[in-house]
């Protein structure tokens, strides 16, 4: 009768543990990636962001219409945290603590057996965070320059990306529109933003 009450016991914990893991319907989370910050207020750089969900990667892209093309092209790869990716298929918005890794590499032509196109080479060039902390962050959103492992610093909110994600973001001032598998979700949800609806409107206009 001991041992019952003791097996019975232990699978309650475990199911409440699990619980306690898994994004809820209203989005919110218990979160094993959460962002990380020091004492100053610096972001920790998380380390395994190469297990998260990978979103998308752009080639040479620029939101500047002036912008000239590149002789040797830049990938971006994005990747958000699971927590945050399983909340967004349930809700199509963004949960708090929340976060994205931009990770930029260079391209090459030539290499093995390629004969046309670029593939990503080398190592990575450069590297920023878009993290979602609502009580730590003004308008709730914040990027950091990460340099290696090192804490970061938070981007000044007068840097152009803040207004420009405010102005362009698909959802929840994120890029979700270069997100092939997430817009539907967003879509489906009517989570799109009236600024993203008006930017398709008008490219949709723009004779080329």
């Amino acid at each position: 009768m001991v041992k019952a009450t003791i097996y019975r016991s232990a699978l309650i914990a475990m199911a409440l543990a699990a619980q306690a893991s898994v994004a809820m319907g209203d989005g919110s989370a218990e979160y094993s990636h959460a962002p990380s910050y020091t004492s100053d207020g610096r972001l920790n750089p998380p380390a395994d962001y190469r297990e998260w969900v990978f979103l998308s990667s752009g080639l040479d892209m620029s939101y500047n219409e002036k912008a000239m093309a590149s002789s040797q092209p830049v990938f971006d790869n994005v990747f958000v945290n699971p927590e945050a990716y399983r909340a967004f298929l349930k809700t199509g918005t963004w949960p708090d603590k929340t976060q994205f890794v931009l990770e930029v590499r260079s391209s090459s032509a030539k290499g093995s057996i390629n004969h046309r196109g670029h593939f990503q080479s080398g190592a990575i060039t450069g590297m920023e965070v878009h993290v979602k902390d609502t009580s730590r962050f003004q308008g709730g959103w914040a990027f950091f320059g990460i340099d290696g492992q090192s804490p970061a610093k938070q981007i000044p909110l007068t840097q152009a990306c803040y207004s420009c994600h405010s102005a362009h973001g698909a959802v929840d001032t994120t890029f979700v529109q270069f997100y092939p598998t997430l817009l539907p979700i967003a879509q489906q949800h009517v989570t799109l933003s009236t600024a993203y609806m008006k930017d398709e409107a008008q490219a949709a206009n723009t004779v080329h």
